[in-house]
């Protein structure tokens, strides 16, 4: 049975707004079986949500995956941490960067991938100063208003 392209595509836009992403990864997701349910109807949500290491795992947490209608005495937990898969080059390059001063892991995207996987796209990044998100609002802003013709 051949898989079709899934449209699931979370975005955190508040990570884009107060993050300046330095360089970006594409993990796994250790998943229980209603999670799954629920990320492939949509019922997943980032904001507020970052990674963080326990020995050399990586681990996300604040991901909010709703309860699974359907599901009974299975129910996972939906604010619990969830263990990302990554390469061990990857995770002891993300290890040591985000012990620098300044530097954070933040989740970027969750979405469902051809083999029918939960991915979730992580990314090191540094904290905006505030004349950085006013710039961004002002680059928004004009962008906005170069496609609409009103330059």
């Amino acid at each position: 049975m051949a898989r079709t392209k899934s449209d699931i595509n979370i975005k955190n836009k508040k990570a884009s707004f107060e993050y300046e992403f330095i360089e970006t990864f594409t993990a796994g997701i250790v998943l229980s079986g209603t999670e799954i349910k629920s990320i492939r109807s949509g019922k997943a949500s980032l904001p507020d949500s970052y990674c963080y290491f326990v020995g050399n795992e990586l681990f996300v947490k604040n991901m909010h995956v709703a309860d699974y209608w359907w599901g009974s005495f299975n129910k996972h937990d939906p604010k619990r941490d969830r263990k990302l898969l990554l390469t061990k080059r990857e995770l002891r390059k993300l290890k040591r960067a985000s012990q620098e001063k300044g530097m954070t892991i933040v989740t970027v995207r969750l979405f469902i991938a051809e083999n029918g996987f939960a991915k979730l796209v992580i990314a090191l990044a540094r904290g905006k100063k505030e004349y950085d998100k006013r710039q961004s609002i002002k680059e928004k802003d004009q962008r906005r208003e170069f496609e609409r013709g009103e330059y």
